[in-house]
């Protein structure tokens, strides 16, 4: 796994051991990065279910102006904290080593506003509805922001038409793993 393009191009990111979590593949992660790219610059952006924290490197590697990471696993923090020691970004980085809905409710104490936020939780879980209906109720996404889920759960899309103030405007398949875009309506 490397960061793909921008100041930190060619990197190579420490990855977490085991099944529990599995990275975002380079095919994959290229091209959520092209559909949001111009939305990049400047950008604060939240990595929840981080993982390596490789989609929020790739921001802060592309113009991201800062980030936050939040994993529940303490392995994950530590790989999260080498990547970003790794890739220099250490002072354009939080990092929340906290459940996702305890971290949201940190997050939203401190009246932060997302332009990007990144839903990638272990498959097999309600945790993206979870989570995107706590991000709406906390009001953390901007005017113009993005949410971008990834998952292999089929029925995502009834689960998220389901929730008032936001609309689906691009899904991409990629094998048995969905990107799905959202915005505010």
């Amino acid at each position: 796994m490397r960061v793909i393009s921008g100041k930190a191009r060619g990197i190579k990111l420490e990855s977490l051991e085991g099944e529990a979590t599995r990275p975002t593949l380079d095919r994959i992660k290229e091209s959520l990065f092209n559909i949001i790219q111009f939305e990049l610059p400047n950008a604060i952006v939240l990595d929840l279910f981080a993982g390596s924290g490789s989609l929020g490197i790739e921001s802060l590697s592309r113009g991201a102006k800062e980030v936050v990471f939040c994993d529940n696993s303490i392995f994950a923090i530590k790989v999260i904290n080498s990547n970003i020691e790794k890739t220099k970004f250490a002072e354009d980085s939080e990092v929340i080593n906290k459940d996702y809905i305890l971290a949201l409710k940190e997050i939203a104490k401190q009246n932060k506003k997302f332009d990007i936020i990144f839903l990638d939780p272990p498959y097999n879980t309600d945790f993206a509805k979870k989570a995107l209906d706590l991000i709406i109720e906390m009001d953390l996404l901007s005017d113009d922001g993005i949410i971008i889920i990834e998952t292999d759960d089929k029925d995502i899309e009834e689960k998220v038409e389901t929730i008032e103030d936001i609309k689906i405007f691009n899904i991409r398949k990629y094998g048995r793993v969905l990107l799905m875009f959202i915005r505010r309506s």
